[in-house]
């Protein structure tokens, strides 16, 4: 059986022509999947993810989804008055520090673990206030934007920096991640992309979340931001893998894994940019049981 297919000029080709060509597309695509690198596996430039993904320059197109959502929604979660505590435990793509800013009122102690150590030392770098550290004052100004009194937010970054002394390296790899250092279990695990960057299929990220789970006390709060649909971001020129998953099997994992789910809230991609491909953005909110 024959099919006809116009380029111009009309060739004739066999159906059996036209499932090899389409098996090349997908297996070249399957390919460059493969060649993704791994968040935390490969070496990547932690100030440039900052730069083109949380930064307040013009051509920024991720104001919306990557400032914004994560602030507007944790600092609603936060003033609700439900998720508080000693402790809240930081697990975060990068070197990000705006969504920690609505926390610092409302937990004595943050605890960040990072899987890089460009990302500890570019994050030191800020707590520290060394010269050329990454500039949040864009961040800062958000929260007046979405509620915070001015006079409240003065010394925002003075308390963020004082709660933020202790950053460690985890291995993600163990079944305590953070062998042999024994945590004190937290009141809530906080949870910014991570999941998304580190997780190779549906498997890799029930494995993933139990892990982080682990670090909660009885009744503890987990409070998850990611990227939906997504399968690539770019750091200079490099493209990284991420899982691909949709609110559906969020909810999924999460009820799977114990949780109930308090809040979710899900919204539109907003930025043009060909540096990364996920199609909305998710908040969840979820407890253990006592």
């Amino acid at each position: 059986m024959l099919c006809e297919l116009s380029f111009g000029d009309d060739i004739k080709t066999s159906s059996t022509d036209v499932k090899a060509v389409i098996q090349a597309v997908i297996q070249d695509w399957i390919m460059d999947s493969d060649t993704y690198k791994l968040y935390h596996v490969d070496d990547f430039d932690s100030r440039q993810l900052l730069e083109d993904y949380m930064s307040d320059n013009p051509d920024m197109a991720f104001k919306e989804d990557s400032l914004i959502f994560p602030i507007a929604n944790l600092t609603k979660t936060f003033s609700e008055g439900q998720v508080k505590g000693d402790i809240v435990i930081d697990l975060s793509h990068g070197s990000t520090v705006h969504h920690l800013y609505a926390a610092c009122d409302f937990f004595k102690h943050i605890i960040v673990l990072k899987v890089s150590d460009q990302c500890i030392m570019e994050l030191k770098r800020w707590v520290d206030e060394r010269t050329g550290a990454f500039d949040w004052s864009h961040a800062t100004k958000l929260h007046v934007d979405i509620g915070e009194a001015r006079d409240q937010l003065q010394d925002k970054e003075g308390k963020v920096r004082s709660a933020l002394q202790h950053v460690l390296k985890c291995d993600l790899e163990k079944e305590d991640i953070m062998d042999p250092i024994v945590l004190p279990p937290a009141d809530c695990v906080l949870c910014f992309g991570l999941l998304d960057v580190i997780s190779k299929d549906q498997d890799d990220y029930m494995r993933y979340l139990r892990k982080f789970s682990k670090l909660l006390k009885p009744g503890g709060h987990l409070l998850l931001i990611g990227s939906l649909n997504i399968t690539y971001y770019t750091i200079v020129k490099h493209k990284f893998h991420a899982f691909s998953y949709d609110e559906e099997f969020a909810r999924k994992a999460l009820i799977g894994e114990g949780f109930i789910i308090d809040r979710c809230e899900v919204k539109k991609r907003s930025g043009v940019s060909d540096l990364t491909d996920y199609t909305g953005m998710i908040f969840l909110a979820a407890h253990t049981e006592t």
